[in-house]
Parts: structure tokens; sequence; C-alpha cells
């Protein structure tokens, strides 16, 4: 159990937020997949992408990582090589399903397996579409974890995705890349777009139309190695800008922050609810960045609907944290999808927030939450269940608490963020004036 700690006197000080974990993880995979030496700076070195770039080691692919510094020796996706042993994927979901799309194409046959959460999670979600390009891959009778890849060569296709998800896009444009003949996409809603924006990057062609929902992938490009500035990740900044907001007395600035559009749905999220906040973009050649500064916040209820989802699918919990210190009714619906993160989401945050003495009535897809400033705390044993997003907002919450509470499963914070708890403690210290 980790002691939590509260804040009686707010948080202070300005923060650089590790890096993108989808942008690492992407740059991992096409510097794996494209030829010549990659750089990859600021990269994320939490469990998740480090499964990443075991399992491209495991087919052969070369790198060094000194800190945040990684250096990829590809020699071009026709290169890897058939595993000795079957590929561990840990607790990476963006892992297991856009190595799918890779290694659907590939000629050799690949297994994949996870920790006991990943092996509950569908990946039939993935396997199915995939099966549209000539893909073979063999899951268990729950449609779950291990897998067997049987690659093969793939074909070009027209399909229309049933589900938004970015993980499921990006497989289905990895496979796409090895058909014989271009294929479309068109997805449900928009999604987040580093697959696309990094392809493009490395000497691919992939076009996606005006509505950004409809996507035609090239196949057989010649990418090369490029030099990636991993963006900190704003779903790391997340944490801190709902502490700014929540927390009385509070000025905090996250620097170098990803703000890519299909990713900031949490910075739409707090202007609506009247978060008092300032966004300074910077130069960049790459994906749109910038610094955050944030402030204690008199917040006003919110209502997030199915549109709304894609944007801030991973920054839900806070956003239902959020709601629960806004003065009236919120509500969240249309997101079916958390219930198959790394734990029911729908699920885990409600049984967080009614320990802390939130009214909080689950939804099939969401929930709905009776905000108010103050909480009357009636269990002080939180509880991550495994889930690092879960454990990072329990840790958040705490800070309101009038009284330390206790986390159960910290460590799974290292999924994402490992330093998450010491870069906490510096703001509880800081000075920002």
């Amino acid at each position: 159990m980790k002691k939590l700690v509260t804040a009686p006197h707010g948080l202070h000080g300005s923060l650089t937020v590790p890096g993108d974990k989808s942008i690492s993880h992407r740059a991992v995979m096409l510097g794996s997949i494209s030829k010549g030496k990659t750089v990859i700076h600021h990269f994320l070195a939490g469990d998740d992408c480090l499964s990443t770039l075991a399992a491209f080691n495991a087919m052969g692919v070369k790198s060094e990582r000194d800190g945040e510094t990684v250096i990829i020796y590809g020699n071009g996706i026709d290169a890897l090589k058939e595993p000795a042993q079957p590929l561990d994927m840990g607790n990476s979901g963006t892992t297991t399903r856009l190595l799918m799309g890779i290694l659907a194409g590939r000629d050799f046959e690949t297994r994949l397996f996870g920790d006991a959460s990943l092996q509950k999670r569908p990946m039939k979600r993935v396997s199915e579409p995939l099966s549209h390009l000539g893909a073979r891959i063999e899951l268990t009778d729950n449609g779950t974890l291990p897998a067997t890849i049987h690659g093969q060569k793939l074909h070009g296709t027209h399909y229309q995705m049933q589900v938004a998800s970015a993980q499921v896009k990006s497989a289905l444009i990895f496979a796409a890349l090895q058909a014989d003949t271009p294929s479309t996409i068109i997805e449900k809603l928009p999604t987040r777009n580093h697959t696309e924006i990094m392809l493009n990057q490395f000497g691919a062609n992939i076009q996606t139309a005006a509505d950004q929902k409809t996507i035609r992938v090239i196949p057989k490009p010649e990418l090369t190695g490029q030099t990636i500035e991993v963006p900190g990740d704003i779903s790391s900044a997340a944490f801190f800008l709902t502490a700014g907001a929540i927390v009385a007395n509070s000025r905090i600035r996250l620097e170098r922050v990803n703000l890519n559009p299909t990713r900031t749905g949490i910075i739409t999220v707090l202007q609506k609810m009247g978060a008092d906040l300032q966004i300074e973009a910077l130069p960049t050649d790459g994906e749109p960045l910038g610094n955050i500064t944030i402030a204690t916040s008199q917040l006003k209820p919110i209502q997030i609907e199915a549109e709304d989802i894609p944007a801030v699918i991973d920054e839900l919990p806070l956003v239902a944290l959020l709601a629960a210190c806004a003065a009236g009714t919120s509500s969240i619906r249309g997101a079916e999808e958390l219930r198959v993160k790394e734990t029911d989401r729908i699920q885990t945050v409600v049984a967080e927030l009614r320990k802390l003495g939130v009214e909080v009535e689950e939804l099939t897809d969401g929930m709905i939450i009776k905000g108010r400033s103050q909480w009357a705390i009636n269990n002080d044993q939180l509880d991550s269940y495994g889930d690092h997003r879960i454990g990072m907002m329990d840790a958040i919450a705490a800070l309101k608490a009038d009284r330390p509470l206790q986390l159960a499963n910290a460590d799974a914070v290292s999924v994402s963020y490992p330093g998450f708890f010491q870069d906490l403690e510096r703001l509880l210290g800081g000075d920002l004036a």
C-alpha cells in the first residue's frame, strides 16, 4: 500500500511530462521497419513502450537506449526475423494490436502473449478487421491472447470500421502497407492520427480525406530512418492539469506538451468547464506542441457525448474526477470503449469515486456524476486494480482529501509514467510565480 499525500497549500511549479506513449510506441515500430538509423529523443521508458522495444529486438532489430534517447538500426520490414520464442506483450494493448498488423504480412509465424490483465482484453476487434486484408490470426475461444499470427501475403481492401479505435486503425494501416494494392479505411469517428503523421514522415504515402475519417494507404513504401522528437504526453499532463484545476491555491505549468488536435479533448473539456487555463504554442517541425498553464478554477458541469469520446478516451477517468468537483450534474455517455481498457474503467472509476463520497450512477456506456466542492470520504483504501490511469486518478483525487489515503497496486503507474509520484512531490514544493 502507498500512502497518498494531501495538498492543503496547493501545487506550484513547472514540469516537463514524459514523452508521449502513443508516439514512443510508433517511433520504435517505424524505426524497426525502416532502413537506416532512427534516433528517438524524449522516449517514454515506461513498461508498455519497453515491451514494444523488446519485441523488435527479439525479431532481430538492433537498438541502443541511454535514458530517454533510443537509437534503432533498421533494415526494413523484410529483414524482421521469426522470433525464437513467443513474444511477451506485458500489459500493452498498443504493442499487441499494432504488432498484429505488422506481423500479419510477414512470411513467418508468431505467437503473442501477455500478463493476466492483457489476456482478458478483446483482440477479435483487431483480428476480424485484419482478415479483410487476408490476415490469419488465431485467438482463444474467448477472442483473447495468446494469439498465433500466421504471416502471409495480404490484399488491398475497402473497409468500414465498426469501432472508433486508433489501435485498430493503425493495425489496419500497417497491414495495408504490405498489401498488393491500395486500401481505403473509413473510421467511425476520427481518432488520434499519430500513425499517419509519422508514416508520412518516414516516406510513406498515407492520404487522409477532408472528412478526417477516410484514409487511403498506398502499399510498399520505401521507409527511411528519421530523427523523432517525442513531445510531452498530454495524457500524462492531464493528471496535473486536473490537479491544478481542482486543488485550492494551485498554479502549474506543463512544458512542451503534445497539442495534436486528435488528442486535446481534455483541454476542450477543461475550457468548457470554465478552467483558468492558458496555452502558449511553440514552433515545431513535427507534431504541434506548447506550454500549458492552469490555476485553481471554479468548475461547471459538463455533458460528454459519443462524438467527444475519441479525443479524450484515455482522460475520461479524469473528466469524471473533474465532474465530481464541479457544482452540478455531469454525464459521460457513448464511452463503452472504456469497458475494454486495462480494467473496465466505467466500473473502476465509479467504485473509486464512491469511496470518496461522490454520488455517481453507473450507465452501460458511461456515468452520471453529481459534483460538489467537498466530499465526505467513506473509505480510505483506494485501489488502482492494476490500471495505471486509475492509480494516478486516485492520487490526484487524494490531494483534496482531509486526511492521507492509501493506494493498493500503486506500481501500476509505471506502465505510462514511471516518475509520477516524484513529479507530484516536486509540485507540492514548487514555486511558480
